[in-house]
């Protein structure tokens, strides 16, 4: 265990964790507070899914063009701006539904500036952590990261959906916009320099080509990738938009809290597990673990009592977090650091790129095919996905370096 913490040991680490916690607490309310807030407003699961699609696609547009910025600017810095807007556009999200003056329209613009303000952090924080911390612990670095936030919320959803059912939806957007200014101050601490460039400076499509081309070089990023356009497209799908409308006529909404929670629980035992094991294959086995993702979309349509509902989240949570700690070391572990954010950007362009297709699409598929065959078609949808990146020799054998091998043993799979 004490080896599991030595990267706390590192002042910046410390700052950068307090502030994605912080982060991550608050943002355990957002999902569930604008999700009822559409509801309450028109009823509509098209709404509720033109509203979070619309903010997904902004943050898709705009997220190579952080990547760039985040590989030329201080990173923290980038983190620091992006709070601070993200916080102004869920106070304003907060007060509109606060004083009954929200509209679609409004909700959907507020939405779209803050997923701009989202696509400027995501490189710059997922680039930041390796520059906290020694190699020789980064592993053990993600790992606490990933079990400390998920903690966070374990807490913060079933706490929003007490919350949101007690008072009102625009409480818990508002909690959202506080914990984006206390974060700013988090990364306003997170000391680290800038890493020196393997080039001289270029304009930006440069930097952009410079990017793509680390992007395609290597067969297996760009093969799971692909995988998750699907897969996230159907789980933010069938989970966050029907989801809450599932709950609504069956288990409540501070039970769908909980069952958010149950997920975040699961993260929490899977980071743990994940601390600990020392894995030659750890891609492999990190995509192998996403088959658990179908699990709560298929009981959602077939079953969705609390218990069930329960039980599917924990074990998807947990099987989930085994491929976000593989991913993450793996990147980080083959990608120059210069170029880390850039290469970043293009995994979540790829990765969520169809989101917004899958979150505004859901809503008229369900009231055609209705909610349990949708439901049932989006877990068969996360198995195809799964399997179609297994098809990838490169995933099934890209070897991980463990601390005890010696520099330059390890070859990476690069096409």
């Amino acid at each position: 265990m004490k080896d599991s913490l030595a990267a706390l040991r590192s002042t910046p680490y410390r700052f950068l964790l307090a502030g994605r916690t912080i982060n991550a607490l608050g943002n355990s309310f957002a999902p569930i507070a604008l999700a009822f807030a559409v509801l309450d407003l028109t009823g509509s699961a098209r709404d509720l899914g033109l509203v979070v699609g619309t903010r997904t696609l902004a943050n898709v547009i705009f997220l190579l063009f952080g990547g760039v910025l985040a590989d030329r600017l201080p990173r923290h810095l980038m983190m620091v701006g992006s709070n601070v807007a993200a916080a102004v556009t869920q106070a304003a999200v907060a007060a509109l539904v606060l004083t009954g003056a929200a509209t679609i329209p409004l909700l959907v613009l507020l939405s779209v500036l803050n997923g701009v303000a989202s696509a400027m952090a995501l490189p710059a924080s997922a680039a930041l952590l390796p520059m906290t911390v020694p190699e020789n612990v980064r592993l053990q670095a993600i790992a606490l990261s990933r079990i400390v936030l998920n903690g966070a919320m374990v807490l913060g959803a079933p706490a929003a959906g007490v919350v949101v059912a007690a008072t009102d939806p625009g409480v818990g957007i508002a909690v959202d916009a506080v914990t984006f200014v206390v974060a700013a101050f988090c990364f306003a601490a997170v000391r680290v320099a800038v890493p020196a460039r393997s080039g001289p400076r270029s304009h930006v499509l440069a930097d952009l080509r410079t990017g793509w081309s680390e992007f395609r070089s290597r067969t297996w990023l760009w093969a799971v990738v692909a995988g998750f356009s699907l897969l996230n497209a159907a789980w933010s799908g069938g989970l966050y938009v029907l989801g809450p409308t599932v709950a609504d006529q069956t288990v409540g909404r501070p039970a769908w809290g909980l069952v958010l929670a149950a997920e975040t629980a699961g993260l929490v035992l899977g980071g743990l597990l994940a601390i600990r094991l020392r894995l030659r294959r750890l891609l492999f086995v990190g995509v192998v673990s996403c088959f658990g993702m179908a699990l709560p979309l298929f009981v959602l349509g077939v079953y969705p009592q609390l218990w069930a509902l329960f039980l599917a989240m924990f074990v998807a949570g947990l099987m989930l977090e085994q491929f976000g700690v593989a991913w993450e070391t793996t990147v980080q572990e083959h990608v120059p650091a210069d170029r880390l954010a850039r290469v970043y950007s293009y995994d979540m362009v790829g990765s969520f790129a169809a989101i917004p297709l899958g979150q505004v699409a859901i809503g008229p598929i369900a009231e055609v095919a209705g909610l349990r065959a949708t439901l049932i078609g989006t877990g068969v949808a996360v198995v195809v996905a799964v399997l179609g990146m297994l098809a990838s020799r490169d995933v099934r054998t890209l070897r991980h370096r463990l601390p005890e091998d010696e520099p330059g043993t390890m070859k990476e799979s690069v096409t």
